[in-house]
C-alpha cells in the first residue's frame, strides 16, 4: 500500500509518497481501509519538529473508511462496518491498524468525507465548549481562527447553544464566510485591534472565554480580550508558540486562567470517545453543525496540502483522498 513518510524534519519538501506493506491487525485491532483522510495543523508541528516524533515517522491520526480486517477478540466492529478514527498515528495511507477502541462507528446518514473532516476537529470543539468550559446562552465568547475546520464549528456550535460570537479571522473572504456561518462579530485580526475591539463589542467588559489556535499572533489581543477571571484557552499554534506566562501577568489582567488543553485528557476511556463522537454526530444530522470540507488532495500530494495550511490560505476542513 502507499503511504507518507519523512525521514528528517523540515518543510513540505521532506514528505515522500512509498510503497510499505499492507499491516494486519492484531489482537483488539481492526484494519481499516481509507475513503477519506483528515488533514490537521498538528502534523505541520510534528513534520516541523515542533512535536517531535520518533524518525522516519508516518503523519496522521484521523480517517475514514470501511473495517478490512478485524483482529482477535474484537467484537466492536466487523469486516464492513464503516469506521473513522482520530488518534491512531498513520492515517496518511491508503489504510491503516487501529485499536478498535479508538475507532467509532458512522452513523448513517453521514458519508465518509464528512466524518473524516469532521471527527478530530468537531471532538475538540465538543470537549472545549462542553466540558473544559461549558459556554451558556447570552455568554459572549472569542473564537480566533473562526473560517478554519475548528473554528467553523466551534462558531456553529456556540451559536446553537445561544452563545453571541465574536470571531477573529485573516481576510474579508473568511470573514464573509463565519458571518454566513451566524458570527454575531468578526474581527480583521491583521488589521484591527482584537482587544480593542472586542471591549467595545462589550461595553468594556471583556469576554469570560476565548479561544485561541493561532498561538504568537493573537496572544497579547486574546490577553486584553478577557473579562475579570476570563478563561484563556490555547489550543494551537498556527503562528507560532505563544510566548511563556508569567504568571503576575495573570493576576495583574484580573485573576484570569490560563490552560493548553490536549483531547486525550478529555478521552480517557472508550466511554467519553463514544460520548463525544456521539455529541458531534448528533449535531451534524440536527443541522445545527455544516461540516465545509474546502479542499481536498490526493494522496501523494500530502506536500502540497501542506503548503496550504501553512500559509494559513484553507478554508474549512481539509482531506487527503487516497
Amino acid at each position: 500500500m502507499r503511504a507518507i513518510r519523512f525521514e528528517k524534519t523540515g518543510g513540505p519538501g521532506v514528505l515522500a509518497l512509498v510503497e510499505i506493506e499492507t499491516p494486519q491487525p492484531g489482537p483488539g485491532q481492526v484494519l481499516v481501509r481509507h475513503e477519506a483522510i483528515g488533514l490537521n495543523f498538528i502534523e505541520i508541528y510534528q513534520r516541523s519538529g515542533l512535536y517531535p516524533l520518533p524518525l522516519p515517522a508516518r503523519l496522521g491520526g484521523e480517517a475514514a473508511g470501511r473495517v478490512e480486517a478485524v483482529g482477535e477478540g474484537v467484537s466492536r466492529f466487523r469486516v464492513g462496518d464503516r469506521a473513522v478514527y482520530a488518534s491512531s498515528p498513520g492515517s496518511y495511507a491508503d489504510a491503516n491498524v487501529v485499536a478498535a477502541e479508538r475507532a467509532v462507528r458512522i452513523p448513517e446518514g453521514i458519508d465518509a468525507r464528512t466524518a473524516a473532516a469532521a471527527l478530530l476537529k468537531g471532538m475538540t470543539t465538543e470537549f472545549l465548549i462542553r466540558r473544559l468550559h461549558r459556554v451558556e446562552a447570552g455568554e459572549t465568547i472569542l473564537v480566533h481562527a473562526a473560517a478554519g475546520g475548528v473554528g467553523q464549528i466551534l462558531v456553529q456550535w456556540a451559536k446553537a447553544l445561544g452563545a453571541v460570537v465574536i470571531a477573529t479571522v485573516g481576510s474579508e473572504t473568511k470573514a464573509q464566510r463565519v458571518r454566513e456561518l451566524g458570527a454575531d462579530h468578526v474581527i480583521l485580526y491583521r488589521d484591527q485591534d482584537v482587544a480593542a475591539e472586542v471591549r467595545r463589542i462589550t461595553g468594556g467588559k471583556g469576554v469570560p472565554v476565548a479561544y485561541d489556535s493561532v498561538g504568537k499572533d493573537t496572544f497579547e489581543g486574546t490577553l486584553g480580550s478577557l473579562a475579570r477571571r476570563g478563561l484563556f484557552v490555547s489550543y494551537g499554534n498556527a503562528s507560532g508558540p505563544p510566548p511563556p506566562i508569567v504568571a503576575a501577568r495573570l493576576m495583574a489582567a484580573g485573576s484570569l486562567f490560563f490552560t493548553r488543553p490536549t483531547m486525550g485528557d478529555y478521552q480517557t476511556s472508550t466511554e467519553e470517545l463514544d460520548a463525544s463522537a456521539g455529541a458531534l454526530f448528533e449535531m451534524i444530522a440536527s443541522g445545527k453543525v455544516k461540516v465545509e470540507i474546502g479542499q481536498t488532495f490526493p494522496l501523494a500530494d500530502a506536500r502540497r496540502a501542506h503548503e496550504a495550511l501553512e500559509s494559513r490560505s484553507t478554508i474549512g476542513a481539509s482531506l487527503l483522498i487516497p
